[in-house]
């Protein structure tokens, strides 16, 4: 018979092993949740078996600076339309970035007439307002952002001059303080800032993937 300490030695033992286990339990459950995805619908749908044209405005000081940056959203928003929403017709970005270089005052245009001039029954348009891969004053770090208004224009609607969807787009790449220019290639953080700006743009229009916590 086992002896009154020795009893309550091996109770401890097992109340201690049984915390362990609950906490690797723990630990586990909350690692596999990190791990989650989820499935997530459009938040517009309109795009479905409509003919649309993206057009992406952006500053003069971003223009002069990133002169790459309008072309590469233009191209790569249209693109993942056109292989993610059904039925979407998606006018060439080429012929777009044309129209924008022969139109100078096409910013003062009515959204319906931009709409028109392209042929498009909606017009996803992305005003650029902040692009950058720098803290402002601060070449030696990287701190890639993007942020954008975006809105949906339906030219056939009730008010074709007016968006029936808008939200706002921030991204930042990377996603941690400190990354010096020794660190890491301009073009890295550059590719880093588009893609994730491309990818989150693209994602309102169809259903998708994605991690449960991002950040994570």
């Amino acid at each position: 018979m086992l002896r009154a300490s020795a009893m309550v030695a091996c109770a401890g033992l097992l109340f201690a092993s049984s915390g362990c286990i609950a906490g690797l339990v723990g630990a586990l459950g909350q690692q596999i949740d990190r791990g989650k995805k989820l499935d997530v619908p459009a938040q517009y749908d309109g795009l479905e078996d409509k003919t649309c044209a993206v057009i992406v405005n952006a500053d003069y000081a971003t223009l002069v600076e990133h002169p790459q940056v309008v072309g590469n959203i233009t191209a790569n928003v249209a693109f993942r339309i056109h292989q993610y929403v059904k039925g979407a017709t998606v006018l060439a970005p080429a012929t777009v970035l044309d129209w924008q270089y022969r139109t100078p005052q096409w910013r003062a245009l009515p959204y319906g007439e931009i709409a028109k001039e392209l042929g498009v029954d909606r017009l996803v348009h992305i005003d650029l307002y902040e692009y950058r891969l720098n803290p402002t004053g601060n070449s030696y770090l990287w701190d890639g952002v993007a942020g954008a208004n975006l809105g949906v224009v339906e030219a056939d609607g009730l008010a074709p001059d007016e968006f029936v969807f808008s939200t706002n787009i921030v991204v930042k790449f990377p996603d941690k303080e400190g990354v010096g220019r020794e660190s890491a290639q301009r073009t890295d953080i550059e590719r880093g800032v588009l893609t994730l700006f491309v990818q989150r743009a693209s994602w309102l229009f169809f259903e998708h993937i994605e991690d449960k916590y991002p950040n994570k």
